[in-house]
């Protein structure tokens, strides 16, 4: 009669079976550091090659080149803002509806509008005052013979 596999291999014992678990938790993290550090070599090269990459200028010919489109976007928000109470982002209009939630009695929106008021009321000087920045990169880029293009 032949004799099964599992009869002709002896069983290992208990201390065996950690001692085998043992060898394949110190490979599996031999393994791992060998792959950490092959990423990490890796990854010094790429470094320097970002290095190397860096901007030549400060851009300003792109500044000067989108420069009247910026103007245009600064101006058209400064127009909405400060337009009647029909003209939807307007300042006038949202003081309207926290007018109207504050009699309506919802304190929770009141809340909510006042706070985007307070904000939408300190975008004006931001603007105004980017509005003049631009007006003086507008003149600078005049004088350099710079963003003719639109």
């Amino acid at each position: 009669m032949p004799v099964s596999r599992a009869e002709r291999r002896p069983r290992r014992t208990p201390l065996e079976d950690f001692a085998m678990l043992s060898y394949r938790k110190a490979g599996a993290v031999v393994g791992t550091l060998a792959i950490g550090g092959a990423l990490l070599a890796a990854a010094v090269p790429a470094q320097a090659a970002t290095a190397a990459t860096a901007p030549k200028s400060d851009g300003a010919n792109g500044i000067c080149k989108r420069l009247p489109k910026t103007e245009q976007r600064v101006q058209k928000a400064l127009d909405r803002l400060n337009g009647p109470a029909t003209e939807p982002g307007s300042i006038a209009r949202l003081e309207q509806r926290v007018d109207d939630a504050k009699s309506a009695g919802h304190t929770a929106v009141y809340t909510y509008l006042n706070d985007r008021l307070t904000f939408r009321k300190t975008l004006v000087p931001t603007l105004t005052t980017r509005q003049d920045d631009l007006k003086a990169v507008a003149t600078w880029c005049t004088s350099q013979g710079l963003g003719t293009a639109q």
